[in-house]
């Protein structure tokens, strides 16, 4: 190339580079940089920049806090009811409580943020540890479709939850709870009151089962995998007491359910007949039927394995740290 030529390639260059806004340095910088990922060659330095770009537009891909929570509830769509309800309390209650949230791009969430958002929106380290789960999840479904990097909660401390000791009823206290349910409305909730003191089904189980659970020639109760906490099926044993107040209702249609309408009133009502009130100092524990009932069934037989299958734990564990523990009534 003549000088002549040369110079004028040079000037329209630099004026190009100056209509483009570019200071000199900075276009002599990104030449050398494509010159050296492309190894010196110009076809390879186009293919790095365009690999480059098509990396940056999948990281910037996102979406907001508000819209991955339905995308979690979407894909968990076909879990129990209780789980999708869990985690839907639990994102609402961070999204009513944390400013913003629900606007905010999850690529950007950082880890100190959601410790700070679970401490703001939830008071007690059980409260804490359950919420730190249901983010995890959250974060954990936004992953899968690229919305973000990596799972920020990872990096959360599991909150440290120290069980508080178990009360259990005394045998007045079972006694008083047996009679108010004999006289309230008819004995309405005896089934199921005898159900949970005498059978340990939870709360949220009972409020699901129906008479076609209940088969008195095989001396059980089933447990529908979709209603239990662990979402697996169970057999709880029918024994003497509780076969004495099933017979009487053995006649009911075998869809309907074992609590009446309206369960929660008629419970709470219950409840407050029988000398338990939170106004009065003396709330009622939700699980304390179930308690009593593990307690019971230790002292007679003896046994952990019996009573595993009966509460349909998956191990003994937590029996063995929690129920063996009670104090004497």
């Amino acid at each position: 190339m003549k000088d002549t030529d040369k110079t004028e390639a040079e000037g329209a260059m630099v004026t190009l580079v100056r209509e483009m806004g570019v200071e000199m340095s900075e276009a002599v910088q990104f030449i050398s940089l494509a010159r050296r990922i492309g190894r010196g060659r110009l076809k390879r330095a186009e293919q790095c920049l365009m690999a480059g770009e098509e990396e940056l537009r999948r990281r910037e891909k996102t979406v907001t806090f508000k819209r991955a929570v339905e995308a979690a509830l979407e894909e968990r769509k076909g879990r129990r009811a209780r789980t999708l309800s869990d985690l839907r309390y639990i994102a609402r209650r961070l999204m009513r409580r944390c400013r913003g949230l629900s606007k905010r791009r999850v690529r950007g969430i950082r880890s100190d943020e959601c410790r700070e958002w679970i401490e703001q929106a939830f008071e007690t380290p059980s409260q804490r540890k359950k919420a730190r789960a249901g983010l995890s999840g959250i974060f954990s479904s936004a992953v899968r479709r690229g919305w973000c990097s990596e799972n920020p909660v990872r990096h959360v401390p599991v909150p440290v939850v120290r069980e508080k000791r178990i009360n259990i009823l005394t045998q007045e206290e079972q006694r008083r709870l047996l009679q108010a349910a004999e006289t309230y409305a008819g004995g309405i909730c005896m089934p199921a009151v005898a159900t949970m003191l005498y059978a340990g089904v939870r709360p949220h189980e009972m409020a699901r089962l129906t008479w076609e659970q209940v088969h008195m020639s095989e001396r059980v109760i089933s447990i529908e995998p979709e209603h239990s906490k662990t979402g697996g099926a169970r057999h709880v044993s029918i024994r003497a007491s509780l076969a004495r107040v099933l017979r009487r209702e053995r006649n009911r249609g075998k869809t309907q359910k074992i609590c009446p309408r309206n369960w929660q009133r008629h419970w709470g009502a219950l409840h407050r007949m029988a000398g338990w009130d939170r106004r009065q100092g003396k709330p009622w524990q939700p699980d304390v039927l179930r308690h009593t009932f593990a307690t019971e069934h230790l002292r007679k037989h003896r046994s952990y394995a019996e009573l595993q299958v009966e509460m349909g734990h998956r191990s003994s564990q937590l029996l063995r740290t929690r129920y063996v523990a009670m104090g004497a009534r």
